[in-house]
């Protein structure tokens, strides 16, 4: 696929994913994981995503009621779902019991109370449901992407006894028939690379839960990817395998289902985002700013985390790339920063298309339409051919919700 034609054609800013590639990373997650792993649609959700994902045999993770929405439309069974959300509201929860989702994650006693009072009104039969536990792991990542540390948003603290206290109220519904226990679930964070981190996890939830012999225990996700020079992710396979590892040193039994949640893993490097070159200014003694018809609408991830990115050249793949310049976008903010530390061909000029690899998760999904600028569209190519799977936002996209 010649990425200079496709963006002739389709047009930029534009996410290109490879086909292949997703699909080869669900098969690796469900041959690592097993049946009930789970991908996390934050990453990158559409109704193509939905139906490529449960092709491969995934179940999906989603956490509001429009990923709910989104999966149910793309054909996906409510049985191959699992809800989360540290705020379930009653219309989400009433979407989810109507579609007769797999795994309801609960994450606090309001919820508990939402379900109990909902659950005999309009459920068919009792859903299943796992507790969300904060185990006390600080995982090695960005500050804003920690989840399982004590102070937490999510989840049941495990060192405060808050947990206990949520066992012994599910237990209560369950005795009630309103909910059936099946499991624990606990997620430490995103963008991890040490695999340690996991053995930790392990460690610090299984002495709490073997005692409760429940079948299930699901260690979410957070599986980092290489996105930089330099950088080395550990795969799919590998990660499963260490936390098989810490399972066993834990005593947890074979009898146990373990299952993870991986979204990044399966999406990000699936992915690039192509842009056009529109200024180049030079400041002399200072730096190159490069700007695209892109930016932080498209890719936050650097503006929130300070993430890094790779750039080159669809023209010229394998020049070398010894120019370095700092690729902005068009918004209006000193910010707007998509690679702090590009390097680029020397002749690179207005009118290049550049593009960013790396960039099938977080990117589409945190769009916005800052400055008022339309969302891009997403291809898939599979076969040296591609298909519009998510089409190009117009202006008037922009006026269809004004009152």
């Amino acid at each position: 696929m010649d990425l200079g034609e496709l963006a002739a054609e389709v047009g930029t800013p534009l996410f290109v994913y490879d086909e292949a590639h997703l699909r080869a990373r669900c098969r690796e997650a469900r041959a690592a994981w097993g049946d009930g792993v789970a991908y996390a649609t934050k990453a990158f959700l559409c109704r193509a995503m939905a139906a490529l994902v449960h092709e491969e045999g995934l179940c999906l993770d989603v956490s509001t009621g429009g990923e709910l929405h989104v999966a149910l439309a793309a054909g996906v069974p409510g049985e191959r779902l699992v809800l989360h959300g540290s705020n379930k509201s009653d219309a989400e929860l009433i979407a989810a019991l109507g579609a007769g989702v797999g795994r309801i994650v609960v994450d606090s006693f309001d919820e508990l109370d939402r379900l109990g009072r909902l659950v005999p009104v309009v459920a068919a039969r009792p859903p299943a449901v796992l507790l969300r536990v904060t185990p006390g792991v600080e995982a090695h990542t960005h500050e804003y992407v920690r989840t399982g540390q004590d102070d937490s948003k999510f989840g049941f603290g495990l060192a405060s006894g808050v947990a206990d206290e949520a066992v012994a109220r599910t237990r209560l519904l369950e005795e009630s028939g309103v909910l059936r226990l099946v499991g624990v679930h606990a997620h430490i964070g995103s963008q991890i690379f040490l695999l340690e981190s996991f053995d930790a996890e392990v460690e610090a939830l299984a002495d709490w839960f073997l005692p409760l012999g429940l079948a299930e225990l699901c260690l979410g996700g957070g599986l980092g990817v290489a996105y930089v020079e330099g950088e080395e992710a550990p795969t799919i396979t590998e990660w499963s395998e260490e936390v098989r590892a810490a399972c066993t040193r834990a005593a947890i039994p074979p009898t146990v289902k373990i299952t993870a949640e991986p979204g990044r893993a399966i999406a990000a490097a699936a992915a690039l985002t192509l842009y056009t070159v529109g200024t180049i200014k030079r400041l002399p003694g200072i730096r190159t700013y490069l700007s695209v018809d892109g930016g932080m609408s498209d890719n936050p991830r650097p503006v929130l985390y300070g993430s890094g990115y790779e750039a080159f050249l669809p023209r010229a793949v394998m020049a070398a790339r010894p120019w370095p310049v700092t690729i902005v976008g068009k918004h209006c903010e000193s910010g707007d920063v998509l690679v702090s530390d590009a390097f680029l061909p020397a002749d690179t000029r207005v009118g290049d298309v550049v593009a960013t690899p790396v960039t099938g998760a977080y990117g589409h999904s945190m769009a916005s339409n800052y400055n008022k600028v339309p969302r891009p569209p997403v291809v898939f190519v599979a076969g040296g051919r591609h298909r519009v799977v998510v089409r190009r936002e117009s202006l008037d996209d922009l006026l269809r919700l004004d009152a």
